[in-house]
């Protein structure tokens, strides 16, 4: 089957290039991409005003499969992947079962090639259980395909058995999704440690809840060798850190979240848990930070945490209901509207974070638009303008800050493998 999109601007970070072309896909296989060429195809994509860029990279996503079905499936997680331009996502193991054991793995992997939606790259538990006292069984995750391993929604707080866990990663080649908590730091804190909590009466989480453990994990990554990536940053001295990291060598890389560049504390509606997440919404210094280690390329991948919950789980209040928002469907426009709009990101760098950076911490031959490769792409109006409503999402998840915000930028198609899988 030969697939054309036409009429597009084609973002490619491999080469940094970005040309008016048009894209024709053949059996799975980005074939060519010409200018100006009479081309015949059996479907037809019109990308006019559109950019077409590689399928966004989610390197942090709750499935809750299994074990948490009510959450979130593989299914609608998918479906909620591929309306946002996801082409890939990275499911984290704190599942039920934990996923510390190749079936469980080959159970994620299974059920996600039989959706035909998004690719589906399960993670392995750094421990059994991620109960932090012994090591899970990652040779066999390895070879069941695991692109990763994080013991993610925790920290292992053994330093010296994570340190261990580094030097398995180190030997299997694949990087360590470090969360960094010290939960002995956490003491029962629910939002920011800060003035605008403090007002509402809420229990803080300070930065060195994350500061802490995101220095001991450098140094770990130092010592053994090991690629080490530090998901959920939210701080301004985790930027700092991950820039002095880099001069000296050390092998890391981060990733920050929309609701951390765009959200702080002060934006919390009384007692609404969509605004509760961790690490927690910080102070506008902290979202500066990150904007600008963004910007200046410090922090290298934008993803979701997209971490369903129930609206009974999430109406139960701040202090009561558990942590996080999803993220699947906003982010892409979200990212638009914030950081490229504002001048923070080019088109070009949004694609690098979103898809080329994950693509290459992770291993995987994508995140590009070239001949020759797979055809896993999205078409992207940047200036179609709507109001989110977490009504029009296919995740089994509602709850986020961002319902009745304006964005621009829309997911007009989704093409994974040369198939598409989404349309608008």
């Amino acid at each position: 089957m030969l697939l054309l999109i036409k009429n597009g601007t084609v973002i490619n970070p491999g080469d940094k290039t970005e040309q008016k072309a048009d894209v024709l896909v053949e059996d799975g296989i980005i074939k060519k991409i010409v200018s100006g060429q009479s081309v015949k195809a059996d479907r037809v994509v019109d990308a006019s005003d559109c950019y077409v860029m590689p399928g966004f990279i989610d390197m942090h996503v709750h499935l809750r499969d299994p074990g948490m079905e009510e959450k979130e499936t593989v299914e609608t997680g998918l479906k909620a992947a591929v309306h946002g331009g996801f082409t890939t996502v990275v499911a984290m193991p704190n599942t039920k079962p934990v996923v510390d054991n190749a079936d469980v793995v080959n159970y994620v992997h299974n059920k996600g090639k039989n959706m035909g939606l998004a690719h589906v790259l399960q993670a392995g538990a750094v421990t059994k259980g991620q109960r932090g006292e012994a090591l899970s069984d990652i040779e066999g995750m390895v070879e069941a395909g695991i692109p990763a391993i994080s013991e993610d929604g925790k920290s292992v707080m053994n330093a010296q058995l994570y340190r261990e866990a580094m030097t398995l990663a180190m030997k299997y080649d694949i990087p360590v999704l470090a969360h960094c908590e010290d939960i002995n730091l956490v003491n029962g804190g629910v939002v920011n440690a800060d003035e605008t909590t403090e007002k509402m009466r809420l229990k803080g989480i300070s930065n060195s809840v994350e500061d802490v453990i995101a220095a001991r994990d450098i140094m770990l990554a130092r010592e053994t060798g090991a690629a080490l990536h530090l998901c959920h940053c939210s701080t301004k001295d985790s930027v700092k850190m991950v820039e002095m990291a880099r001069k000296e060598g050390i092998r890391v890389t981060a990733e920050v979240c929309p609701h951390h560049f765009i959200l702080t504390s002060s934006d919390i509606r009384e007692n609404d848990a969509n605004y509760k997440m961790n690490p927690p919404l910080r102070t506008k210094e902290d979202v500066e930070a990150l904007r600008e280690g963004l910007k200046k390329d410090i922090m290298d991948v934008i993803a979701t945490d997209h971490a369903p919950h129930t609206a009974i789980e999430k109406g139960m209040g701040i202090r009561r209901a558990p942590f996080g928002i999803v993220g699947l469907e906003t982010a892409a426009a979200l990212t638009m509207t914030e950081l490229v709009d504002k001048g923070y990101l080019t088109v070009m760098q949004m694609a690098e974070k979103m898809s080329y950076n994950p693509a290459k911490i992770l291993g995987l031959e994508k995140g590009v638009v070239e001949e020759g490769k797979e055809a896993d792409l999205v078409v992207f109006h940047p200036g179609r303008e709507y109001t989110i409503n977490p009504d029009d999402f296919y995740s089994r998840g509602k709850n986020t800050p961002f319902a009745g915000k304006k964005v621009k930028g829309m997911v007009m198609a989704t093409i994974v493998g040369g198939r598409v899988v989404y349309e608008k």
